[in-house]
């Protein structure tokens, strides 16, 4: 009998070997180091959402992306993380199983986090004993980092003061303030941490989203701070804020120094 030419596409296999040779090649092909280093855990995340026999469907990008919007991540995140897999897939040969189209990367209006709730969570934490939590407070508000971003502030990082971070799918790199720089250092050397990401879990494993964003969370409760603000996406948005302002304010400067130089 003859094939059945409507018949769906068939599946791909994918191996690790695989997922290392594409990265070989954008290598290869004159991409910076730093945009490979943001690509491969991104396709380590497909790489493991696939099913035990690593076979990609026509419907699991689409179920990929679900899943990750389910997990918390922003549609801008998803959409950077699937445009990874797509880059994989387009280099397998195998455009058919790429998910086209993006999503709506428009963020919600988050409620704003006042400077004195801001204080209040770091007063609470140090009060409490949560030395771990009071440094994750600080490093959202200071830096700006997303919460799937946090794992990259590796005791090497806080070395060189930077952390390398992904913003819409081009690698750039963070400073970390001196001050939180500082306090990173000490709890770094307290704890006996010497390489690695500097927030594990007590085994010494990276920590999830769900138990970052819980004892945010909890914190706030212990805070008496607004429930609809315990989410590090409000740190966040309390480090952008303040981005914003002082732009304002030196480009006032600015204005008024312009006027003097033009009054002389």
């Amino acid at each position: 009998a003859l094939q059945d030419r409507t018949a769906a596409p068939a599946e791909l296999t994918v191996t690790w070997e695989e997922v290392c040779r594409y990265l070989d090649s954008l290598a290869a092909r004159g991409r910076r180091r730093e945009t490979i280093q943001v690509y491969r855990p991104k396709l380590e995340a497909f790489y493991h959402f696939l099913p035990e026999d690593k076979r990609v469907a026509a419907d699991t990008l689409e179920l990929w992306r679900a899943a990750l919007l389910r997990e918390g991540y922003s549609p801008g995140t998803a959409n950077t993380h699937v445009s990874a897999a797509n880059g994989l897939l387009a280099y397998l040969g195998r455009r058919d199983l790429q998910l086209i189209g993006q999503l709506d990367t428009e963020e919600e209006i988050q409620p704003e986090l006042s400077r004195t709730e801001y204080l209040r969570l770091l007063a609470t934490a140090r009060n409490l004993g949560r030395e771990r939590t009071y440094l994750m407070v600080k490093v959202f508000a200071l830096t700006g980092i997303r919460v799937s971003e946090l794992n990259r502030v590796t005791v090497r990082a806080v070395e060189e003061g930077r952390v390398l971070t992904a913003c819409d799918g081009r690698a750039q790199y963070v400073l970390i303030p001196a001050c939180l720089r500082k306090e990173l250092t000490v709890y770094l050397r307290r704890v006996g941490i010497t390489a690695g990401p500097v927030f594990v879990t007590r085994s010494g494993r990276p920590m999830r989203r769900t138990q970052v964003s819980g004892e945010i969370r909890t914190l706030c409760r212990d805070a008496r701070v607004d429930g609809d603000k315990s989410s590090p996406r409000c740190l966040r948005r309390l480090y952008q804020v303040t981005q914003e302002r002082i732009r304002d304010s030196v480009q006032i400067l600015a204005e008024q120094a312009h006027e003097r130089m033009l009054e002389e």
